[in-house]
């Protein structure tokens, strides 16, 4: 008798299934088994005890935190993300579909993808298809029409200056009492017909750095028609230096301002700060550069904040402070010097200055002494507004860069020693012995005296001429010599010596007649203190003591000669000193003209 059949329904995937034979007792024959297909056959199924929990029906409820309700239902946590995703889903499709079903547009449903909601896979845009079968329809991107580039002498053609003179009548009367305001609604006008030209028609930085001064000289004022500058230039003419200079410190200022930008970064913070250039660089050059030309006197006013505050410093901002001060040595040549003396030389002669500044300064000293009378206009106006075009402390740089140390030259060194001489000259310029030349003969030669005594020979034998050229000039720095001798022995050898040298010279008795009595009693004095040291057998400068006060007989045996050859020196001291002064006396009267002729032969011709 067959055994009964276990079948349990179950989802388990390790139930085993079983084939068994079935077992006959005595051998019976139940006519059921003959009777059926299987053939006596019978599946018979027994469970096997499984270590695993059952799981969860998938009938069970789930609760919103991912809990379930119910034993037999399999825990699916993401089923409520998923439905929530795909019901919002729906909503934005909903409202997509009412939205083009108002404008008659075609519908267009997005592709459902079973992906979580998170962005990935879900940019439905790309895989849009049209409701009505059609084939994929994508929105062309518009491009924004470009505008048309505008140079800067294009826009500079298009200034009308009659517009332009009526414009500033107008705000000449607005703001009568307000000249500021003028000023700055001049640059506006400027700033709106220079709007249209972009940073990159206009890269001033690149340009400046890049190009010789030759180039840039005339940029951007070339471009504007010869009318728009006349205008211009008779109207600013009108107004006063008092505030004509803010005006020109705020344009540099802005200047300033894009060249950080165009730099991305902050003076003073390493943070990045990426700004888009003004398009209106090239309007506020145009002004400047027409306000320097018209007004260069205002700029004299800026001489300190230009030396000193250190935002107008720095090899990038050099280029532009190069461009204002030939656009002021462009109308007055005597502020260019002054200015190039003040305000460059300092960063020229620094140790921190590059060969390419060092360059540019030097070819703008170049420009301004290449005319020919370039030169006489500056000696006849060594001095501007009480200041000397170079002062003492100018010409001591110029001085120490002029003569290195032979290891230090460079090859701006030869370039330096051409320009040098002029300098030299402008820094003496002046009559000499006069009120105003005396403070500026002292401060050169307590600088030179100290020179003097240097290890390097050059400079130390160019010191010594400069002391005794303000000796020459001013015999009462005899006295202060004396003051300094000892301190400065070694340098005062130099100079003695030199002294000796001169006066063997033709015509040195007149070049010297003048100091020749503050002359003697100095060297009296140098020979007392000759004496007391050496008597004294201390110190380490007593080879130097030694070698002034051979050079001190030297000089006092040559005034040993007589009395005649002085006085001869100072008759002709008086005669070249009152020759120019009498030349039309002498053309007129000629009993005088026959005095001074047989006063000049009485005259030794050694003496010239």
């Amino acid at each position: 008798m067959a055994k009964a059949t276990d079948q349990v329904n179950n989802n388990e995937s390790d139930n085993i299934i079983i084939n068994e034979r079935p077992t006959f007792e005595d051998d019976f024959i139940d006519p059921f088994i003959i009777s059926n297909p299987d053939h006596g056959w019978q599946t018979v199924t027994y469970k096997k005890k499984s270590s695993k929990k059952p799981l969860i029906d998938s009938s069970s409820e789930f609760r919103s935190n991912g809990g379930v309700v119910g034993s037999n239902i399999r825990a699916d946590v993401f089923r409520s993300v998923e439905q929530q995703s795909r019901e919002r889903r729906n909503r934005a499709l909903e409202a997509k579909i009412a939205a083009e079903a108002k404008i008659g547009e075609p519908v267009i449903r997005s592709r459902h993808w079973d992906d979580s909601d998170d962005g990935e896979g879900g940019d439905s845009d790309d895989v849009a298809v049209v409701e009505n079968g059609g084939a994929e329809v994508k929105k062309p991107k518009v491009k924004k029409p470009k505008k048309p580039k505008v140079t800067v002498a294009e826009a500079a053609a298009k200034i009308d200056a009659s517009d332009l003179a009526a414009f500033l009548i107008d705000i000449s009367a607005s703001y009568e009492s307000q000249q500021d305001i003028q000023l700055m609604r001049f640059a506006d006008y400027f700033a709106r017909a220079f709007s249209a030209v972009g940073a990159a028609q206009f890269p001033w930085a690149k340009l400046f750095k890049e190009s010789p001064i030759a180039k840039i000289v005339d940029i951007p004022l070339s471009y504007v028609p010869e009318s728009v500058f006349t205008t211009s230039a008779v109207w600013i003419s009108k107004r006063s230096p008092e505030k004509i200079s803010p005006f020109i410190e705020r344009l540099l200022d802005s200047i300033l301002a894009d060249l950080e930008n165009q730099q991305g970064t902050v003076k003073g913070s390493k943070k990045v700060v990426k700004q888009a250039p003004s398009k209106s660089q090239v309007a506020i050059f145009v002004v400047l550069a027409i306000t320097l030309k018209q007004k260069p006197d205002a700029l004299m006013s800026l001489v300190p904040k230009l030396g000193e505050n250190a935002k107008y410093h720095g090899q990038d901002r050099l280029p532009l402070i190069v461009w204002v001060i030939v656009q002021a040595f462009k109308a007055d040549t005597v502020i260019g010097m002054h200015l190039w003396v003040h305000v460059l030389v300092p960063i020229v002669t620094g140790k921190s200055c590059n060969p390419q500044s060092r360059d540019m300064i030097l070819q703008l000293v170049e420009r301004f002494l290449s005319p020919p009378k370039a030169l006489s206009t500056l000696i006849k106006n060594p001095v501007r507004k009480n200041e000397r075009l170079v002062p003492p402390s100018a010409f001591e740089l110029l001085m120490r860069v002029t003569f290195p140390a032979s290891s230090a030259r460079v090859k701006a060194t030869e370039r330096f020693e051409a320009v040098y001489p002029i300098m030299k000259e402008l820094a003496f310029a002046g009559l000499p012995g006069t009120k105003a030349m005396k403070p500026t003969s002292e401060q050169i030669f307590r600088f030179a005296v100290k020179l003097g005594g240097e290890p390097l020979h050059e400079l130390s034998k160019e010191a010594t001429s400069v002391c005794l050229s303000c000796l020459t000039q001013n015999p009462d720095l005899y006295n202060l010599w004396d003051e300094i001798y000892l301190d400065n022995i070694k340098a005062s050898v130099s100079v003695l010596k030199k002294l000796s040298e001169e006066l063997k010279l033709k015509g040195s008795s007149v070049k010297f007649a003048a100091s020749l009595h503050s002359l003697r009693e100095a060297l009296k004095s140098f020979r007392q203190k000759n004496e007391k040291v050496l008597a004294d057998g201390e110190g380490s400068d007593q080879q130097y003591i030694r070698e002034a006060d051979k050079y001190c007989k030297v000089i006092m045996g040559r005034f040993s000669r007589g009395r005649g050859c002085m006085k001869s020196a100072m008759l002709a001291v008086f005669l070249v000193s009152i020759g120019a002064y009498a030349i039309p006396l002498i053309a007129e009267n000629g009993e005088f003209k026959e005095l001074y002729e047989k006063l000049y032969g009485m005259l030794p011709q050694e003496l010239f």
